[in-house]
C-alpha cells in the first residue's frame, strides 16, 4: 500500500509531522500512522497556550489497537488545537494532512526541524525503500 507523504513537511520516526509556515508550526500524525493505529477511538491534547518541548510528549492517541504516546517535533507554545478532533478523533483517518491536523503552535525556533526526516527519508523508514 502505498501512503502520501507531502514534501515540504517534516516527520519524526514517531510518525508525528510538522509543517513549518513562517513561526507557526502545524503538527498531526502522518498517513501511514493512521493505517497502522486502525479505528482512532480518543485523542488527548494539550490546552491553548501549554508549552510543548521538542521531543517531549504531548499527548496521546488510542485505537482499538493500541494507545500511543504523541511527541513534539518543535518547542513553542500551544496557539490553536483542533477541538473537531476531540469529540470525532477517528476523523484523523480521513485527512491526516488536512483536516486531520492535532495543533498548531508558535514555534521558538523555526529551524529547529531541520534535523527531522524527509518525506522520502521518513517513506525509506516506514515503507523499507
Amino acid at each position: 500500500m502505498s501512503f502520501e507523504y507531502p514534501q515540504d513537511f517534516r516527520y519524526l520516526d514517531s510518525h508525528e509531522y510538522v509543517r513549518i509556515d513562517g513561526e507557526i508550526a502545524t503538527i498531526g500524525i502522518t498517513e501511514f500512522a493512521t493505517h497502522e493505529l486502525g479505528d482512532i477511538v480518543f485523542l488527548e491534547l494539550p490546552e491553548i497556550g501549554d508549552a510543548l518541548a521538542r521531543g517531549e510528549n504531548f499527548g496521546t492517541i488510542e485505537s482499538v489497537k493500541a494507545v500511543e504516546e504523541l511527541n513534539s517535533p518543535v518547542t513553542g507554545t500551544v496557539i490553536e488545537r483542533n477541538e473537531a478532533l476531540i469529540n470525532s478523533p477517528e476523523e484523523v483517518s480521513e485527512d491526516p494532512y488536512g483536516e486531520g491536523w492535532f495543533l498548531k503552535v508558535r514555534v521558538n525556533d523555526p529551524g529547529e526541524v531541520e534535523d527531522a526526516l524527509t518525506a522520502d527519508e521518513y517513506r525509506a523508514l516506514v515503507e523499507g525503500e
